[in-house]
């Protein structure tokens, strides 16, 4: 019988891979290599790092990652060893692209600006990044796409340069961490371009955190009174509280944590572990149903008011903000314990189009824009 080992937090693990052999549970952290010992089959998130440390004397031959990114995983190791891999590119995409739509809608109605006078700088364009922006298209904003290795494979004239994506109103960072190369993004938020930057900027980051140095930023914001949300973390999950007093919003790297975001994660590597051994698949999660699917939409209210009641109530980034403050009462040896309980005890949220908006039937411009944010609608 194979042995299994599994991120605890991992939605329906225990559920998916049992099918398989015998699973055994564990903290993402705290998977060592003499766990390993006896372990087929390695089911993580970017939490653990994988590695020669981790995996050198184990008869792993065949991990999954839940997650997106790649930073976590020495590849060339696993490749070297005839270890198979897959990961989970887009599970969690809309999850993200919501997330940034909410800070988008909210920041408009308690600053009281038009999104559709607002340029947004998108820095990367893949899977998290081309859906925000038909979000914020949608929303009647002017899009600045920067994405280099886009640029260079398409020769699209879509792309910016990074320079010119900066000029935007409000920037969000949607691209991987690599460390070095002709398109390494670590600390490709500085000083340098810090120093450009006046109090109107608004700046987000919900991709990895060595993106943008915090140190920088920190140092930055102590002078200037810009917006930034931060969802990643230099250090994670040992985070900089004194920087975390200094932003708009923060939360602890749970961008991606909609439930239906998770789920895709598992479902695209039990997939993948099918193909691997060779059967078909057959389990299939079951979600429980949403608390409150239908909603009505607020009338007499101009639209991004009307928008915010609305994700308010289906998501509300302040009870994220809220919690992850707390951080700062803990002593220091404590603050990273919080951080991952934070991550490991999320409340279930649920993406978009598991609601339906009632909507007065005079109102077909609205409508069409909560259609093209995925809600589903009704009219009266």
């Amino acid at each position: 019988m194979l042995k299994i080992l599994v991120d605890e937090n991992i939605p329906f693990g225990s559920e998916a891979f049992s099918e398989f052999g015998e699973v055994q549970l564990a903290a993402g952290r705290d998977i060592t290599n003499s766990m390993l010992k006896q372990t087929d089959l390695l089911i993580i998130r970017s939490v653990t790092k994988v590695n020669s440390s981790l995996l050198k004397n184990t008869p792993v031959k065949f991990v999954g990652s839940t997650t997106i990114g790649l930073d976590h995983i020495d590849t060339g190791y696993l490749r070297k060893n005839n270890i198979s891999f897959a990961n989970a590119p887009g599970c969690n995409a809309y999850s993200v692209a919501e997330y940034i739509m909410s800070i988008l809608i909210k920041l408009a109605s308690e600053q009281d600006f038009d999104l559709k006078t607002k340029s947004l700088g998108i820095i990367g364009y893949g899977n998290i990044g081309t859906k925000a922006a038909k979000f914020a298209e949608a929303l009647g904003m002017t899009t600045l796409i920067n994405d280099p290795p886009l640029k260079r494979k398409t020769g699209d004239s879509l792309f910016v340069s990074y320079e010119e994506a900066l000029n935007a109103d409000i920037i969000t960072y949607h691209v991987p961490l690599n460390m070095k190369g002709i398109d390494k993004t670590y600390h490709m938020l500085s000083a340098g371009q810090l120093k450009k930057f006046d109090d109107r900027k608004i700046i987000i980051n919900a991709s990895r955190g060595p993106v943008i140095s915090n140190d920088d930023l920190k140092a930055f914001l102590l002078k200037n009174g810009n917006t930034v949300i931060l969802d990643v973390w230099e250090d994670e999950p040992r985070i900089d509280a004194d920087l975390l007093n200094l932003l708009k919003f923060a939360s602890a790297h749970i961008a991606g944590y909609s439930l239906e975001g998770k789920v895709n994660g598992t479902i695209m590597i039990y997939d993948e572990l099918c193909r691997f051994l060779n059967t078909n698949p057959s389990w299939q999660p079951v979600l429980p149903p949403v608390a409150m699917p239908l909603l009505d939409y607020p009338e007499g209210e101009n639209l991004e008011i009307a928008l915010n009641k609305i994700i308010s109530a289906i998501y509300n980034i302040e009870d994220d903000n809220n919690r992850l403050r707390k951080i700062s009462e803990l002593q220091k040896n404590d603050q990273g314990l919080y951080f991952d309980y934070l991550r490991k005890n999320y409340p279930i949220r649920r993406e978009f189009p598991n609601y339906t908006i009632r909507i007065n039937r005079q109102l077909p411009t609205e409508r069409k824009l909560l259609e093209s944010l995925r809600f589903h609608t009704i009219t009266e």
